[in-house]
């Protein structure tokens, strides 16, 4: 439907390759230019990333400083492109999931996660500290302290402990987790997205300049919501038929 899937498959362990980012890219290239209306982070297997192949670090190590100081950023530029687009946008993470992928799931609006999920920023076992934003984006969800800790620690953190950090949204048993969540993405998709873009606007200026700068976007986009389509259709359906029965196309 109005659902597109970015899905990472490089089995047995999804690993992020040199290439992989490159392909992500891709993908969000096609989406931008999409008519789709919600988007899914997903992966197949046993196991959602385990992380970044650490030839790749290798590869950086043999190059000198000079390779190594481009690296980061198009890592970064890669999540904040996901972040940028216009519709929800959700992270559906099972199994082992960890530094790369996990950072892109965090550039997600919402993250959904598998009872038995596990979680690690764990760069700190070859000396680094994530490169694609991880952990300032753990620190937007969690906090500054949760965050030092996720990183520093290097260890592996489950579901549950990150929903009660605020990093998850929701915890959902394994074996109902895609159905779940892929149901959740339609539900996003078919409501008036046009407003959830501007929700998504309002969420970035708090937290660029918090409630005061939320609050100097949210009449410009409160009130350009009455041009839309979908608004001037939901009021006449409430009005005529009562609440819940509008349908809505992104207009």
């Amino acid at each position: 439907g109005a659902v597109a899937s970015i899905v990472l498959s490089n089995p047995p362990l999804n690993l992020f390759t040199d290439d992989a980012f490159h392909q992500l890219n891709d993908c969000l290239e096609e989406l931008e230019g999409s008519d789709a209306r919600a988007a899914v982070w997903r992966a197949e297997g046993d196991v959602f990333t385990g992380g970044v192949d650490v030839n790749a670090f290798q590869r950086v190590v043999d190059g000198g400083p000079e390779r190594a100081s481009g690296f980061s950023q198009p890592l970064i530029d890669t999540v904040r492109r996901l972040e940028a687009l216009p519709i929800p946008t959700l992270a559906i993470c099972h199994g082992l999931c960890l530094t790369a992928g996990l950072e892109v799931a965090l550039g997600c609006d919402m993250l959904w996660a598998g009872e038995s999920a596990r979680f690690g920023l764990v760069e700190a076992v070859v000396g680094l500290t994530p490169g694609a934003g991880g952990t300032q984006r753990m620190a937007e969800r969690a906090g500054p302290a949760r965050a030092r800790e996720f990183v520093m620690s290097g260890g592996l953190y489950d579901a549950p402990t990150l929903e009660r950090w605020n990093v998850v949204n929701r915890v959902v048993s394994d074996d109902e987790l895609h159905e779940k969540g892929m149901r959740f993405a339609e539900r996003l998709a078919s409501g008036p997205t046009v407003a959830h873009r501007e929700t998504k606007r309002i969420v970035r200026a708090y937290l660029r300049g918090g409630i005061e700068e939320a609050d100097r976007v949210t009449p410009e986009v409160f009130s350009g919501l009455f041009a839309t389509e979908d608004l001037q259709g939901a009021v006449r359906s409430f009005l005529a038929e009562g609440p819940g029965k509008a349908t809505f196309e992104g207009r």
